[in-house]
């Protein structure tokens, strides 16, 4: 087992298994050696979780649930990318997160610390990053959160 690994059954953190896309899009893109993901939702194991709007439905605490089950969809699919093992992870560059939010709603960077507080924890100093937080008027499937990144990998 891997030190990231190990740092997972630690956290007691599980991952979901990796969603199929649900279009003409593949899951991750390797160029050199960097992987971008495509964004993920705030769902676990295809089951779509946070359906509705930030400001409205939903605060800033369901909110960074939401942005965590993201990323741990991320982390799903980066372990494909890596051939299964994550220690092949040299640093997350950058997240970034998509509120599906009411026009008064303005906490969105608080929101994206549940996506970047998960990535310190499992992957230490190199899953600190540079990001972005947005709010939008509408996400897929309505859904609360959307997040998407880029790896740098060996």
């Amino acid at each position: 087992m891997g030190q990231v690994e190990a740092r997972l059954k630690t956290l007691q953190v599980e991952l979901p298994q990796p969603s199929q896309p649900g279009a003409n899009y593949v899951p991750f893109v390797r160029v050199g050696s960097l992987v971008f993901l495509t964004g993920q939702l705030s769902q676990w194991n295809g089951e779509r979780r946070f359906v509705g709007k930030l400001g409205r439905d939903f605060g800033v605490p369901e909110g960074q649930q939401a942005a965590r089950l993201c990323a741990l969809n991320l982390l799903a699919h980066l372990r494909v990318a890596v051939d299964g093992d994550l220690d092949r992870v040299v640093r997350t560059v950058r997240l970034a997160g998509y509120m599906n939010s009411t026009p008064d709603f303005v906490g969105q960077s608080q929101v994206m610390n549940g996506a970047s507080d998960l990535f310190v924890d499992v992957l230490g100093e190199a899953g600190r990053h540079a990001r972005m937080a947005v709010g939008v008027s509408a996400l897929p499937y309505d859904v609360a959160v959307e997040v998407e990144g880029i790896f740098e990998v060996k």
